[in-house]
């Protein structure tokens, strides 16, 4: 079996979620998240994570893998600069990438107030 590297910026109370699901799935989207947004480098993920200190004063950056298969159905987006690449997962699938992830979802940083 093939996995892809995602990587996820997140905030305290989305991870105090995934480490309820034993850091196995991810959280429903709210309501105004119509999209859910994994990146394919760890570099991009510690940048979105910088850039919402500001807003939460704490932030994570988590790895996961997920099956390739599945994430091949969504095309890599550019949103900004050439290494600004992440894949756009409607929310309805996301139970669906939930069942798809190898392994434990990581948290491989963590960045701002201690």
């Amino acid at each position: 079996m093939t996995t892809v590297t995602c990587y996820r910026p997140l905030g305290q109370k989305e991870l105090d979620l995934v480490e309820e699901s034993g850091f196995t799935r991810w959280p429903p989207r709210l309501p105004e998240q119509p999209i859910f947004y994994p990146v394919t480098s760890e570099e991009y993920a510690i940048e979105l994570t910088q850039w919402n200190i500001t807003d939460f004063g704490k932030g994570y950056v988590s790895k996961f893998e997920v099956k390739k298969e599945f994430m091949d159905r969504f095309p890599i987006k550019t949103v900004g600069a050439k290494r600004h690449t992440e894949w756009w997962v409607p929310a309805e699938k996301l139970e669906e990438l939930n069942d798809n992830i190898v392994g434990k979802i990581e948290i491989i940083g963590e960045y701002g107030n201690s």
